[in-house]
């Protein structure tokens, strides 16, 4: 390479010479294999210097197959390869550690990603960096695919009982073992000392006890928390828990964590499950103290009841269990699955699993309701399903919502009664009666779906959309087989941010708004144009402020919501809309530190306070006095006198305008500084001569050297063509702050302090209904998800209104507990307040010719623990009993009614109560029946 650097290539030289490395590096990559970023803008312009002779740029990234001669205005080599917009700036940047990446980069867009041998290439002809290096790994399903990990995880470490903390990265496929000695070494322990934790939300959920398993198959995600506990050896148990056992070392670890008391996120549900998760069954069944904890050592029951039958946990199933017994346990689903039920099998459904599904049901449905209280291995059952669903195959945990909704599907179309499924077109409402337009699509829709599942979980919704434009409605009426409820604290999530202006009309103002919790910039900051009344020709620049400094501006709005944690602090500026070619002048406030018994020596001038932000145009020719201007408009708001006013500038001798004399029509105002001098001054050919006291101001210039603004006034200030900001320090001595009151830039809230009112509010329990109510609300449709209007011809961010229209006898209810976004994975703990009788959904039919809808609560599903490796229960109520019961797997133990409710709710399953008794008892099943059933 030596060589390489000494005989400059000609840009065809260079091409060819990349080109073949790529091609061969191309051919045998492999995981591990190391690929570096580079910044899109310099790739951009290294094509553009080796294929100068053609018309356009490539923006693929591939070379073109032309090979044209250099023309006589060839462009210039690139410099140095720069990648420092890729990362954040850090006060570090010598240091590798330091070099962080923007959280929001896209491939192809701001970066692209290099082959090793590609990179040193171009390394050793440019030079420069920082260098990004990044590994290759196995991905996919199959883990067959390879990618490149540009985001490691993030994981902030916690040390307890010390409570020291750690950010580090790491491969999401390196292991648990690697973790720990990480943790180790950062933390200077040994290793027989240490445990390391799941430490989601705070809370003890797993211990990370399997050495050679990867952080991937352990479900670690994005900034996630890792609780990094140190022995205390004295004891011989972990600080903060209580053992059984006497010392622990890692060998037995596993059996430490099946015998503590350790009270977790589900209390001792959590407990018992997290020993199980992945174990075989023989575990569950042997431990006395787990038997005695269950209960299950004697179930008291009438006779020989039905339906107390377990299901046996064949690795990681407790998903497929909870959800199986809630369906084997609906009244309506028991009676037609233990009747002959097989002339209704539709074999010719394309949509359907030739009957096999159904079939395989209803045998396992059989065994369940049989006499006795062996437990049942659904092995058939299982294979079946990763027969026609192969996400739910292996011993991988998986959402029982989702694995219900595939049931109840697939059992449609395997039981469906329409064998040919006719075409019809659905009409538009036109302004008819809702009776009619309801009627006639539900008879659409039964006349090509006609099923017992149909007959039971099938309801009907009123779905109404507006044009924004012309106000167009659309009223459709659609089919529902389940009810997905967000709970309320995911729906929206309350943001602080302070508003400032940058001509000094008004005072800082903090808006407190309600955005949708993962929403994204462009949410939050329509929000904010609202609360503070936002003017046609201004717009919102929103920054994070960290250390009294603009830490980033949030100008692409679709940055993530998520991504601005709520001890974070946000600025936002209010700016005029139509501007080109501008600069944003950032001012920084700095404070003297007093050196030490002497208050009048200054050791130095140190930031503190809010930056202020004022737009600068490039066109304009700007002086010192200029900016000297512009600073005195932005601080007038909080000048200690309060006589007059100009242009924003608050000024103690100037003459007030009238209500009838607008700004345009003064001529000359004149102000008066702290020393009665009088400077006239013009601002950008726009403004009249007006004083302006001059305050102690240094601009940074483009070699990072301080220009004092109180001389020179005429001066022209060059501004950097490499920067979009314009550094200007004040500096605040303890005279200027007399005549300034800058307490309404020192405290800058978090974006959400949770203050007496909102712990209040946390503490209320969040109504089933709360969240019916907002999930039937008015709002508009995202912008992926626009509505094209038949009147306008146009695709439109229509308002979209859901209603209940026709409900079914069984109404299931799925709460909302998990969301994606991007990489992350979060789990909501929250407890909702469900009615258990007297479920009350009569106010929320739009239908107001139905009669009184109530229902009861007979079955639900829980889950415990966290996202991939928590633990699915069902709490069932056994109709001909008028009793509860907990199904754990195989295990099946009697509750009170009053434990049925807890935050581990998950899926709920009511039935419509009757005013007739004897048809609400329809569906129960007698010992009797239940014995005879097989004669």
């Amino acid at each position: 390479m030596a060589g390489a650097v000494a005989v400059q290539l000609t840009p065809e030289e260079e091409k060819q010479t990349i080109r073949e490395i790529t091609a061969a590096s191309e051919a045998h990559t492999k995981a591990g294999d190391t690929f570096y970023l580079i910044t899109q803008r310099w790739w951009q312009d290294w094509l553009k210097y080796v294929n100068q002779s053609q018309t356009s740029a490539m923006n693929d990234g591939s070379f073109s197959e032309h090979h044209d001669s250099v023309g006589s205005s060839a462009l210039m080599r690139p410099p140095s390869i720069e990648n420092s917009d890729l990362i954040y700036e850090t006060a570090s940047k010598d240091s590798a550690k330091a070099i962080e990446l923007q959280d929001t980069l896209v491939e192809g867009t701001d970066y692209i990603l290099l082959p090793e041998e590609v990179w040193n290439q171009l390394y050793s002809w440019y030079g420069g960096g920082p260098i990004l290096a990044r590994k290759v790994i196995d991905s996919g399903l199959s883990q067959t695919e390879l990618s490149v990990e540009v985001y490691p995880l993030r994981l902030q470490l916690h040390l307890m009982p010390k409570g020291d903390r750690s950010t580090i990265r790491i491969s999401k496929k390196e292991t648990i073992g690697e973790l720990h000695k990480r943790a180790c070494e950062i933390f200077d322990l040994k290793p027989k000392q240490v445990y390391i934790w799941d430490y989601f939300s705070r809370q003890k959920h797993a211990l990370m006890n399997d050495m050679e398993k990867t952080l991937d198959d352990a479900n670690i995600q994005m900034d996630q928390d890792i609780l990094v506990e140190v022995i205390n050896s004295n004891a011989g148990g972990c600080v903060g828990s209580v053992q059984e056992n006497g010392s622990v070392d890692n060998g037995t670890l596993a059996v430490a964590a099946s015998q503590s008391s350790l009270v977790t996120a589900g209390g001792l549900y959590a407990n018992k499950y997290s020993s199980r998760n992945g174990n075989s069954e023989s575990l569950q069944l042997q431990n006395s103290n787990v038997e005695k904890a269950f209960g299950s050592s004697g179930v008291s029951t009438r006779g020989s009841s039905c339906g107390l039958t377990g299901l046996l946990n064949l690795g990681n199933t407790c998903f497929m269990n909870s959800a199986i017994q809630c369906l084997v346990h609906t009244p309506e689903f028991a009676r037609y699955f233990r009747d002959d039920y097989h002339q209704e099998i539709n074999r010719q459904n394309p949509l359907g699993m030739v009957g096999e599904l159904a079939l395989a049901f209803g045998e396992l449905l059989r065994k369940l309701w049989a006499p006795g209280r062996t437990p049942v291995a659904p092995r058939s059952f299982k294979a079946k399903l990763a027969r026609f669903a192969p996400q739910f195959s292996g011993c991988s945990q998986h959402d029982s919502q989702e694995l219900l909704a595939f049931l109840l599907d697939g059992l449609h179309e395997d039981l469906n009664r329409v064998k040919h499924k006719p075409y019809i077109k659905s009409r538009d409402a036109d302004g008819r009666p809702d009776e009619e337009v309801a009627d006639e699509y539900w008879a659409n829709h039964i006349a090509r779906n006609d099923s017992i599942i149909v007959d039971v979980c099938q309801g009907q919704y009123k779905s109404t959309l507006v044009c924004p434009v012309c106000n167009k409605v659309s009223v459709t009426f659609d089919p529902f087989m389940y009810l997905s409820l967000p709970l309320q604290s995911t729906i929206t999530r309350s943001m602080t941010v302070t508003v400032f202006t940058c001509d000094g009309s008004a005072l800082p103002a903090v808006c407190t708004v309600s955005v949708p919790k993962q929403g994204r910039c462009r949410d939050l900051i329509q929000a904010l144009s609202n609360a503070c009344s936002l003017q046609l020709n201004e717009k919102l620049l929103l920054a994070e402020i960290r250390g009294h400094l603009i830490y980033r501006f949030l100008e692409d709005p679709l940055i993530s919501l998520s991504s601005i944690k709520d001890d974070d602090h946000l600025a936002a500026y209010k700016i005029p809309k139509v501007l080109k070619k501008t600069k944003f002048l950032q001012l920084i406030h700095r404070r003297g530190e007093q050196g030490a018994g002497n208050s009048q020596s200054t050791m130095g001038w140190k930031p503190y306070g809010t930056p202020l932000v004022s737009p600068i145009s490039c066109d304009d020719t700007i002086t010192r006095g200029d900016i000297q201007l512009m600073v005195n408009k932005m601080l007038s708001p909080l000048l200690r006198t309060k006589n007059t006013e100009y242009a924003g500038i608050n000024c103690s001798n100037a003459p007030v305008a009238t209500s009838n004399q607008s700004h345009a029509t003064r001529s000359t105002e004149v102000c008066a500084d702290s020393d009665g001098a009088d400077a006239r001054q013009s601002y950008g050919g726009s403004l009249k001569a007006v004083t302006f006291q001059k305050l102690p101001l240094q601009l940074v210039d483009e070699n990072n050297a301080c220009i004092d603004l109180t001389v020179g006034e005429d001066k022209v200030v060059k501004l950097s063509s490499s920067s979009m900001s314009i550094l200007v320090f004040a500096d605040w001595s303890q005279k200027l702050l007399g005549s300034y009151d800058t307490s309404h830039l020192e405290t800058l809230p978090e974006v959400c302090k949770y203050g007496h009112v909102s712990k209040k509010a946390r503490t209320e329990p969040l109504s089933l209904y709360t969240c019916l109510e907002a999930f039937l609300r008015e709002e508009p449709l995202v912008p992926e998800d626009m509505w094209y209007c038949p009147q306008c011809k146009e695709r439109r961010q229509a308002s979209k209104k859901l209603d209940l229209w026709r409900l079914p006898e069984v109404l299931v209810i799925h709460l909302k507990r998990f969301s994606y976004s991007r990489s992350i994975k979060h789990k909501l703990d929250t407890f909702v307040n469900f009615p258990i009788h007297d479920f009350d959904l009569t106010k929320y039919i739009a239908n107001k010719n139905t009669p009184r809808q109530i229902y009861e609560l007979y079955a639900l599903t829980n889950h415990y623990g966290s996202m991939g490796s928590g633990h699915y229960t069902a709490h069932i109520k056994l109709l001909d009993e008028n009793r509860w019961y907990n199904f754990d797997d195989s295990h099946i133990s009697p509750i009170n009614e009053e434990d049925v409710k807890s935050a581990a709710a998950y899926v709920l399953f009511y039935r419509r109560v009757h005013s007739d008794k004897s048809s609400a008892s329809n569906g129960a099943y007698s010992t009797v029946e239940c014995q005879n059933s097989h004669n």
